[in-house]
């Protein structure tokens, strides 16, 4: 049994030597881990002020042209429909000036016109009427 012994310390003994050996290996995975993390965070960083923030810079000077011209297109647009519907309202009292000084002008002509009808109205009746003695 002293062997059996033996054999089974050996084993376990090789088993808590591959139980070191891979603690120590995963320890180092996560110390290199925690490295390239630091570098690829690094290189991030670098990248980032490199590229993007002048680019970011530019990008918000277009956006502030954008919005001035927009700004500037509205003013213009409020502008144009103002003089717009100016235009129309004095279009449409012209038109109503037109219209009233045509009617007080041609009134005379038609009342004349329709006090001559009448007035043709009455002799043809008085004329095919029997006149009464």
């Amino acid at each position: 049994m002293s062997g059996e012994l033996g054999t089974i310390s050996l084993l376990l003994g090789i088993m808590a030597a591959v139980s070191v050996l891979e603690a120590l290996l995963i320890i180092g995975l996560g110390v290199a881990g925690v490295m390239a993390y630091g570098k690829i965070m690094g290189l991030v960083e670098r990248i980032e002020a490199q590229q993007m923030a002048p680019t970011m810079a530019r990008v918000n000077a277009i956006l502030d042209d954008v919005k001035t011209v927009t700004a500037t297109v509205q003013g213009e647009t409020e502008r144009v429909d103002r003089a717009f519907h100016t235009a129309l309202n004095r279009i449409d009292d012209t038109a109503d000036r037109m219209r009233s000084n045509v009617r007080a002008r041609t009134s005379a002509v038609v009342g004349f016109a329709r006090g001559l009808r009448v007035a043709i109205d009455w002799m043809r009746r008085a004329r095919h009427q029997p006149h009464k003695t």
